[in-house]
């Protein structure tokens, strides 16, 4: 009789730690990456159709303190009065390697006449509340993996993908196909002499001198 109202007493324990934490009940981790949007903007005094002296200077100067990189997006607001120094932020652009977007998203405050907006649209990638161990693995009986399950895949997958927006909406393909690249690869190894088609080659070890 003893063992028997033993067994449950020592099992509850465990039950209780096995509850505290994270669930995590299937083999999809519930801590994904998460993409963040931020505007970056500058207004700048324009002089006809293009910037007014110093501001070139002023607009490279602001790009290279924002390290611009693959996946930033740069595009202009010029206001209602359609002042513009397209070509100037496009050759600025252009030195870190980006193309001017043709629509620019909707930013805070008015435009002041004379003056064109730029605007840098960066985004990131995080997974918060990572690393998480805040569930006992062992024993687990409510069918649940680690809390920290899928962590470490899902935070190296932000860390490294060049552009976030491609966790939201994909990388678009292309449309044409060239039958001859997709098989150039198959056609190579196809091609190639097999490594042991020479023969064996002799080796002889020489004393020493």
């Amino acid at each position: 009789m003893l063992k028997r109202i033993a067994l449950p007493i020592m099992l509850s324990p465990a039950l209780l730690l096995s509850a505290c934490g994270t669930y995590n009940g299937g083999v999809d981790s519930v801590y994904q990456p998460v993409v963040q949007r931020s505007d970056y903007v500058l207004d700048l005094q324009t002089n006809g159709y293009g910037l007014a002296p110093g501001e070139q200077a002023r607009l490279s100067g602001w790009m290279q303190a924002m390290q611009l990189r693959y996946g930033d997006r740069v595009s202009i607001d010029d206001g209602a009065d359609g002042a513009t120094g397209r070509e100037e932020v496009t050759s600025a652009a252009g030195q870190f390697g980006l193309l001017l977007s043709d629509k620019a998203p909707a930013t805070v405050g008015q435009i002041a006449p004379g003056t064109v907006r730029v605007v840098v649209t960066r985004m990131s990638a995080t997974v918060p509340n990572c690393p998480d161990h805040s569930r006992i693995y062992q024993p687990d009986y409510s069918a649940s993996t680690t809390s920290n399950y899928g962590c470490a895949t899902n935070a190296n997958l932000a860390a490294m993908i060049a552009n976030p927006a491609d966790l939201v909406r994909g990388a678009p393909g292309t449309s044409i196909s060239d039958p001859a690249a997709a098989s150039k690869a198959i056609k190579v190894y196809r091609d190639a002499q097999p490594t042991g088609a020479g023969g064996l080659k002799s080796e002889a070890t020489g004393g020493s001198k």
